[in-house]
């Protein structure tokens, strides 16, 4: 490296005698010899001077080589972050409003591969040392619209900074973008970073990740901390749209990694334990921290991608799932399921139905596949008295509304159950065995509408046109009523 011309070698002298006299006089000064001071015209340029000689030792650095300054903070950067940087262009030095370096059209290398596209690159250095660029200290380096691609050999990236030193330098990258590629190099999904920070922390005397993200829509926080001497790895997951909190900690020291996950949600808790490595993902998931009552069970295969999730519960809330302000419906409105390569299933088991006791034995049955949603197969009883069954259904959003389209089958099972809570006259109790209609059923009005009405197989055009578009809204005690008025008018239409 070249060393200082001798305009910098004068400064540095200038600048140590500076300092001197400025330690043995400015401690001199009282508020009230200030206006003496100001009327002091050798003061007033001494000052003058001062400044002069600091703004001129801020501007030291473009006296530098350009070489010599891409080659020591090159070496800087990949001592404290462990990161190959490339510079695509000239470094450019300012002093305003702290000194720092400007790349533009930068780049980051992992084995020789370029892992990283920055479009801008702020390098913040110390006012120590400006005099010499071999004592260079970097304390920040700002990334600011920078693509990452990455993959399942280098997902790992951003939790493996956290084993740099962060104590005297921050990381932090600002509007960027994650673009995650399977094994075919096919974008899954991009991770869109808001605002990430890499520090220390001195109360937790750890190194610190917190990320303001979004992902297909959805925003989420956050923070990781790495328990390097435990091999454990801590994260804490928000969803504030969602009410949602997730606290993990995760084991990696064995090869099948393992951990658990507690969920807060509002303000219910739950545990989640699981294990896992680089094909399978596995978990158990209780309702109770204490009891630990088994609620459901699940698989995530990554090669190729596919999820199953299994539960067995006495009670459901179907409002959690796809109520207004569900999680599930969140999400199918971000449209954060219309991935043709996702592929998920869900399969609850269930006793009752919270706050709809006539009904039954539900089995939800929902998939997800080549960007489709449907809850085709699902089945349930109605006052022991018949099977319901739903096909050819679909999930969608319409204009921000959710929506569920399909058609029913019900079987009955004991038609005098049925006749008797409907109080059904006795000269309409025909012997049926099925009814088959249409439906739409929209989530955020909870109304539905049934057509295309078939008894027995059969599509009678009596009953279909006086019960066409048949329209279900309002209290649960309107509908009741309305429902036994409108089956005793079918089997009326039906009888003939």
């Amino acid at each position: 490296m070249t060393k200082p011309n001798s305009f910098v070698k004068n400064l540095k002298n200038i600048n140590k005698s500076i300092n001197s006299l400025l330690e043995r006089n400015l401690n001199k000064l009282k508020f009230d010899n200030l206006k003496i001071l100001a009327s002091n015209n050798k003061v007033i340029l001494t000052f003058v001077a001062l400044f002069f000689l600091f703004v001129s030792y801020l501007l030291v650095p473009t006296f530098y080589k350009q070489g010599d300054i891409s080659k020591e903070l090159k070496n800087e950067l990949l001592n404290k972050f462990n990161l190959d940087f490339t510079f695509n262009q000239k470094l450019n030095y300012n002093f305003f409003p702290r000194p720092h370096f400007v790349s533009s059209k930068s780049s980051i290398l992992e084995n020789q591969n370029k892992i990283a596209d920055i479009d801008k690159l702020k390098i913040y250095v110390s006012l120590d040392n400006l005099f010499s660029l071999k004592n260079i200290n970097i304390k920040e380096v700002i990334l600011e619209n920078t693509n990452f691609e990455l993959n399942t050999k280098n997902s790992n990236f951003f939790v493996k900074l956290l084993d740099n030193n962060f104590l005297d330098a921050n990381l932090n990258i600002k509007n960027s973008n994650i673009f995650f590629r399977d094994s075919e190099n096919e974008i899954l999904f991009i991770n869109i970073i808001k605002d990430l920070k890499y520090y220390y922390d001195p109360n937790e005397l750890k190194n610190i990740l917190y990320s303001k993200n979004e992902i297909f829509n959805t925003p989420f926080s956050l923070k990781v901390i790495n328990h390097k001497d435990e091999t454990k790895l801590y994260t804490k997951l928000d969803l504030d749209f969602a009410k949602l909190q997730i606290e993990n900690i995760f084991n990696y020291k064995d090869d099948i990694k393992s951990g658990y996950a507690i969920l807060l949600f509002n303000k219910d808790k739950s545990l989640i334990n699981y294990k896992t490595n680089k094909n399978f993902f596995e978990f158990n998931y209780f309702n109770e921290l204490e009891n630990k009552k088994f609620l459901y069970k699940g698989k995530f295969n990554f090669k190729p991608f596919y999820s199953s999730i299994e539960g067995d519960i006495e009670e459901i809330n179907l409002s959690h799932i796809f109520g207004t302000n569900a999680i599930i419906t969140e999400l199918l409105k971000t449209e954060i399921f219309n991935n043709k390569n996702l592929e998920f299933k869900l399969n609850i088991n269930a006793n009752k139905i919270k706050n709809n006791q006539k009904f039954t034995n539900l089995f939800l049955k929902s998939k997800i596949q080549e960007g489709l949603i449907d809850i085709d197969d699902t089945k349930l009883e109605w006052k022991d008295s018949s099977l319901i069954k739903l096909t050819d259904t679909l999930i969608f959003v319409r204009d921000g509304k959710l929506f569920l389209d399909g058609k029913s089958k019900i079987k009955i099972t004991n038609a005098k159950n049925i006749y008797k809570f409907l109080l059904t006259p006795k000269n309409y109790r025909k012997n049926i065995k099925t009814i088959d209609f249409n439906f739409s059923y929209s989530f955020n009005e909870k109304a539905i509408i049934l057509n295309g009405i078939m008894i027995d197989g059969k599509y009678n055009q009596k009953v279909n046109s006086n019960l066409n578009n048949i329209y279900f809204r309002g209290s649960s005690r309107q509908n009741k009523i309305f429902l036994k008025n409108m089956i005793n008018d079918l089997l009326k239409f039906y009888s003939g």
